[in-house]
């Protein structure tokens, strides 16, 4: 199995009380994921709060991150940003002891066209000591990467590996499987629709709920990427709810709140995000309750 199947969890960062990065709880959450099964971690993607985090606190995390985890798991970073130069000075500075990957968001804000966002990761790709994941989330960055660009960039560059795909657009999928490489790797990057975009061709997620749920999720993975969707589907009607709740008041801040109910660690958010509303919390709590 190429060792970016099955589910990768994007990691949140856990934050003491005083908004400090809390490395114990860092420490727990990597432990608990690994303890449960997940294939593969990424450190400081979105979900990671990375657009809060300065440049030190950032390498400090990740060489922290690559110190617990100690091979354990394949672990992947997340280098993007909407200023090219930034970026690929970024990721020619990024300590690569104890990495596998890049995952590199595209350009948010700027609405680059699309030979702009195809030249952002030909510089990304040409600097990168790494094999890059691309990532499209329109709904965050207010542009889509399209299908034809992505096939582009996955034929133009070898070390361009795969996409994590979070545009909602099955009709996008649907290009990206007929006119993709072979081995280019197709990658869920939202959790509700994992399920039937494994049963297209996607070869696991990259997940936010897998946090709070690594156990359950990845063996709902594993299910669907064995061919035995029946029994997967049980398991993924069971999380719906869970799901529609971490992104009900944003996230990252629903997922940090079922850590906290699960004693993996705390739920602090730096602005401008905020924690949930008590009444979804205790929502969370009772899905929790239904799930373990």
């Amino acid at each position: 199995m190429n060792m970016f199947h099955g589910t990768g969890v994007a990691m949140v960062t856990p934050f003491d009380g005083s908004g400090q990065v809390d490395y114990d709880g860092l420490k727990n959450l990597i432990n608990y994921l690994i303890d449960g099964g997940v294939e593969y971690l990424v450190s400081l993607g979105t979900t990671g709060e990375s657009a809060t985090l300065s440049k030190e606190e950032k390498k400090k995390i990740w060489a922290f991150t690559a110190e617990v985890v100690n091979k354990r798991v394949n672990l992947v970073a997340g280098i993007g940003g909407n200023n090219t130069y930034e970026v690929v000075e970024a990721v020619k500075q990024f300590d690569t002891t104890g990495y596998d990957a890049i995952l590199s968001a595209s350009p948010y804000y700027n609405k680059p066209i699309q030979e702009g966002i195809y030249q952002h990761y030909k510089a990304i790709a040409e600097a990168s000591a790494l094999p890059i994941i691309l990532y499209n989330v329109p709904g965050r960055t207010g542009s889509n990467v399209s299908a034809e660009t992505i096939v582009r960039l996955a034929n133009d560059f070898e070390n361009i590996i795969g996409v994590k795909e979070a545009s909602g657009n099955f009709d996008q999928f649907n290009q990206i499987m007929r006119d993709k490489p072979e081995n280019f790797l197709f990658i869920s990057g939202d959790d509700p629709v994992t399920l039937p975009m494994i049963a297209m061709g996607a070869v696991g997620v990259i997940s936010v709920v897998g946090n709070a749920l690594p156990r359950q999720f990845s063996d709902m993975i594993r299910t669907c990427l064995a061919g035995d969707f029946k029994a997967a589907q049980k398991a993924h009607y069971a999380m719906i709810e869970f799901t529609r709740l971490m992104f009900t008041e944003g996230s990252p801040g629903g997922i940090k709140t079922a850590l906290k109910q699960r004693d993996v660690c705390g739920d602090t958010l730096r602005l401008p995000l905020v924690q949930v509303s008590p009444k979804v919390a205790e929502s969370i709590a009772a899905e929790l309750t239904k799930l373990f």
